[in-house]
C-alpha cells in the first residue's frame, strides 16, 4: 500500500470520508491486483501534488468487504471521489493522473 495515501476501514471511514471537508479520493484495491500495483504511483503524485487540499485514501477490498459492497465496487482498481460525504466522481481501472487530477479538481 502506499505510503502517502490514508487507509481507510468500516472503522474510520465516517470520520475521515463522510465528514471531511475536503474532497477524498479513495482507490479500492487488494495486493494480488496487478493493475492496482501499476497505479500505485500515480496515486502516491496525486497525494503530494494534492496536500492540503484533498485527501488521498485506500480501501483494501479483501479486508473492507463491506466498504466494497455498499459502494459497488466490482472490479479493481476503482477510484471513487467524495464530496461532503457523497460520491462525487467514479473511475474503474488503470487511469492517468491527468484524470485523476480532473476528477478532484471538479470537485474543488
Amino acid at each position: 500500500m502506499s505510503d502517502k495515501a490514508i487507509e481507510i476501514t468500516n472503522v474510520n471511514f465516517d470520520e475521515k470520508v463522510t465528514n471531511s471537508t475536503l474532497p477524498v479520493l479513495i482507490d479500492f484495491w487488494a495486493e494480488w491486483c496487478a493493475p492496482c500495483r501499476m497505479l500505485e504511483p500515480a496515486i502516491d503524485e496525486i497525494a503530494d501534488v494534492y496536500e492540503g487540499k484533498a485527501i488521498v485514501a485506500k480501501v483494501n477490498i479483501d479486508e473492507q468487504v463491506e466498504l466494497a459492497q455498499k459502494y459497488g465496487v466490482m472490479s479493481i482498481p476503482t477510484l471513487m471521489l467524495f464530496k461532503e460525504g457523497e460520491v462525487a466522481g467514479k473511475v474503474i481501472g488503470v487511469v492517468g493522473k491527468d484524470k485523476i487530477a480532473s476528477m478532484i479538481d471538479a470537485a474543488l
